[in-house]
């Protein structure tokens, strides 16, 4: 396998950065995964919007375009010979001296790996499981997809390696948050509610992608402050991340859900498998003229 580092495609075994990276020293880094659909980079002006602004916020010198992007996504997955495709795109802080440093990151690290996926499919199930460990603080004013992921892998060792599994956390204050790598929706009586990213939640792309599909299609969403039982008494509930898509639930605190055969799992999830090789961002359900 080829990664693409700092401009370059590079075997994976000679990937290699150095120790005094401030994303390996103090975890200044950030990263997008998204996937690639027959060679079409699902919701990538989102992603970039997204790392470009978390970018800033590190005081890290970097900003990347559609064009660029889609160029080097190309060059690496004709490298690799892949047409359907994982990608992580991790830019961390680049080399400092030792300590805290206040002074903007002006050469960063870019890798982006990818990995070979089949073909998209149909949706897959998973049960839920509230967790005892609570979901923590984010580190600024929003939580940033950084390179601190320690809650996440405490998460999921207390949940257990099982792929049909996810955890749901809940805040310190007993409020509804997500998922170990996923955001949370449920359905109630014609509305969709989802924990508010106020809650201190990453405002995940697919989250934002499903919230533009259901208020398209006339669906009421809320996003508020919920107690875990006002998602035990739903009709639906389901999760989302930009690799496993929409996920629907069969189980959550001793409560069966309907899973895939769900009516508004069914009706989002067709909506979203008809956009998955032609849309660069979710603005273009809204008549945005992107192409």
């Amino acid at each position: 396998m080829y990664v693409y580092m700092n401009g370059q495609f590079i075997e994976k075994d000679k990937v290699a950065i150095s120790p005094f990276d401030h994303g390996f020293l103090y975890g200044l880094g950030v990263f997008e995964t998204f996937r690639i659909y027959n060679g079409h980079p699902f919701l990538l002006e989102d992603h970039l919007e997204r790392l470009n602004s978390s970018l800033d916020i590190l005081n890290i010198e970097a900003a990347f375009t559609r064009e660029q992007t889609t160029e080097n996504l190309n060059l690496l997955l004709a490298k690799n010979d892949l047409r359907d495709a994982y990608i992580r795109f991790n830019v961390s802080a680049g080399n400092g001296e030792i300590g805290l440093q206040t002074e903007r990151y002006n050469n960063p690290n870019i890798i982006v790996f990818a990995k070979s996926l089949p073909p998209a499919g149909g949706m897959s199930e998973k049960k839920a499981v509230l967790m005892d460990l609570p979901r923590n603080t984010p580190e600024g004013s929003e939580r940033l997809k950084s390179h601190h992921y320690l809650n996440n892998v405490l998460a999921k060792r207390e949940v257990g390696p099982a792929m049909n599994r996810e955890g749901i956390f809940l805040t310190r204050d007993g409020v509804l948050s997500e998922g170990i790598v996923s955001n949370v929706f449920w359905y109630k009586d014609g509305t969709l509610f989802t924990p508010s990213v106020e809650t201190g939640i990453l405002n995940g792309i697919t989250r934002r992608f499903v919230i533009a599909l259901a208020r398209n299609a006339g669906i009421e969403v809320r996003e508020g402050f919920y107690k875990k039982e006002e998602a035990e008494s739903a009709d639906e509930l389901f999760l989302t991340n930009s690799i496993q898509e929409i996920v629907p639930v069969t189980e959550f605190e001793g409560k069966s859900f309907p899973g895939k055969s769900g009516e508004l799992v069914n009706l989002l999830f067709g909506q979203y498998a008809a956009y998955r090789e032609t849309l660069w961002s979710r603005t273009q359900l809204d008549g945005g003229a992107h192409t």
